[in-house]
């Protein structure tokens, strides 16, 4: 694969993966209703959105970030937590796989980032 198409397909999927996480990050430091309910379906307590909020926002600024490798690989690990954590949480209240499969996407979304990242810092 051509160094170009390497840097394209890295950047598109690693600005998908930060927007997201960006996004949810934002939504659960904002205390939104929909997010109280589904923390409230899920059972978990509601200041757990202000922990992983915060935790979101930072692993984008991490995965953004090219001086500090070992950070940028613990927050794609952070990340792999979070997704499965969230696939789990809903397959294990009841909820259908419909509900489930988005946390599955980004799983997918994020390790076509990482793998890109390690093909772009090879060159």
């Amino acid at each position: 694969m051509k160094p170009k198409t390497i840097k394209i397909v890295y950047w598109t999927f690693t600005i998908l993966l930060s927007l997201g996480m960006l996004f949810s990050g934002v939504a659960s430091l904002m205390f939104t209703e929909q997010g109280k309910e589904v923390m409230k379906h899920l059972g978990y307590p509601l200041y757990l959105n202000i922990i992983l909020g915060i935790a979101k926002v930072i692993g984008v600024i991490a995965i953004l970030q090219w001086k500090f490798k070992t950070i940028k690989e613990w927050a794609y690990a952070g990340f792999t937590i979070d997704f499965i954590g969230a696939f789990a949480s809903y397959v294990f209240s009841g909820d259908g796989i419909l509900m489930a499969l988005p946390p599955v996407i980004f799983l997918a979304v994020m390790f076509t980032s990482y793998i890109f990242w390690k093909k772009f810092e090879k060159r």
